[in-house]
């Protein structure tokens, strides 16, 4: 089992990342051989430097484009090329769920079906070197286990494809917002984008959780260097490392913080309830419940809990506010033990399905397929549901580790 921590104290971005598991070894032909079976050779030049930054070594990578005309790639066209592409199946799997998230991010913050979304970020070259090369470095090194630091939000604002906008970028916050990512504070740090969409998309696919390193012993360090100049080292940090808090092997479950939130209301009809629980869930809460309970003077009403990471808890308190009916919500900060896990997108004959896994202790992979995918698929074949769910589990199997024993 290969435990990897990603230090990000001034950035997260896909050369970065890059950069920093060459900087670990990993021989450009582990990079370049997938990027070849996706008929991208000749397309780009990887130039590789070993820079300093503040005093502190590391390597920079730059990906040039070689395309004369390069094609205006959609995600429906990228998906075809990955789907029909002969990579390595959990390497594909990978490469797609990460594609997937920021094609469904971008879509939503620009109001596209992301079949049609056409975005330079993912359609460019570079784009597709760092994300089949970033999975296949993690891969080659036998990473099944990832956690990351907080990722600095930015500030300022930021030139792009789709005109200046604002940081973080609305990709950046979209992915954040449904994969209940933090985003730390950066205002310390010169303006700008530090986190990039390609870069958070592909931890938020690989990592188990944002936050504060556990107890590890070091074992090898790759240092990823970023372009701007600023006024500290500009560099990003891959440590791989053994764990010494928990077993060395399986699904060791994490102790991690979470805020509770709780209010009893018995003055608001079931629609005015209802907006608060969506209002929560899209605010960035990771669980929303309500119990009946009987209040003062007899009166029926409902205890509505929250649960959020700390660093949202200010944010999902403006939700309360706005939607609910009760002067104070009670917090409580409380610990867990959570199974490593993570969420993947399956390509099946009938279209793409979201499987959440979980590790058990003994190493074992627990998968639930996302039920509304599930139906929607059915609906749109005019299929039983156990047809569907038979064949997900079936490409399920197929995968190879990490996402599967």
């Amino acid at each position: 089992m290969t435990l990897a921590l990603v230090d990000c104290p001034t950035g997260l971005a896909g050369n970065m990342l890059l950069a920093a598991l060459f900087d670990l070894g990993v021989p450009r032909s582990v990079v370049e051989k997938p990027l070849a079976a996706l008929g991208l050779q000749g397309a780009y030049s990887l130039v590789i430097e070993e820079r300093r930054s503040h005093g502190l070594r590391g390597l920079h990578l730059a990906v040039q484009s070689l395309e004369s005309e390069p094609p205006h790639r959609h995600w429906r066209d990228l998906r075809c090329l990955l789907e029909r592409a002969p990579l390595e199946p959990g390497l594909q799997a990978q490469v797609l769920a990460v594609f997937s998230l920021l094609a469904e991010a971008e879509g939503a913050v620009h109001g596209h079906d992301p079949a049609q979304v056409h975005f330079h970020e993912v359609g460019a070259i570079d784009a597709l070197v760092d994300v089949v090369g970033v999975c296949a470095g993690l891969r080659h090194l036998g990473v099944d286990r990832l956690l990351c630091s907080v990722p600095p939000a930015g500030h300022g604002s930021v030139s792009t494809a789709h005109g200046v906008l604002p940081v973080p970028v609305p990709a950046v916050l979209e992915i954040a917002r449904r994969r209940g990512i933090p985003l730390a504070g950066s205002g310390e740090l010169p303006a700008g984008e530090l986190t990039t969409p390609t870069g958070l998309a592909l931890l938020a696919t690989w990592a188990e959780s944002f936050g504060p390193a556990p107890t590890h012993l070091p074992q090898a360090l790759g240092i990823g260097l970023g372009s701007r100049d600023l006024d500290r080292p500009n560099l990003l940090r891959l440590v791989l490392a053994c764990g010494l808090d928990g077993p060395k092997a399986g699904g060791a479950a994490a102790l991690e913080s979470v805020v509770e939130q709780q209010a009893q209301i018995d003055d608001a009809t079931p629609e005015d309830l209802a907006v608060l629980l969506e209002g929560l869930r899209e605010g960035g809460a990771l669980d929303v419940f309500c119990q009946s309970i009987q209040m003062k003077k007899g009166r029926p009403g409902w205890l509505i809990t929250a649960i959020t990471v700390p660093g949202a808890a200010a944010a999902l308190r403006q939700v309360w506010w706005q939607h609910g009916t009760s002067l104070g919500v009670r917090e409580s900060l409380q610990q867990r033990w959570v199974l490593p896990r993570r969420t993947l997108t399956v390509h099946t004959p009938f279209g793409p399905v979201r499987v959440k896994q979980a590790r058990l202790p003994e190493g074992r992979w627990r998968s639930k397929p996302e039920h509304d995918d599930l139906l929607a698929l059915a609906r749109q074949h005019g299929l039983a549901l156990d047809q569907v769910r038979a064949t997900v589990d079936y490409q399920i199997d197929q995968i190879t580790p990490p996402f599967a024993p």
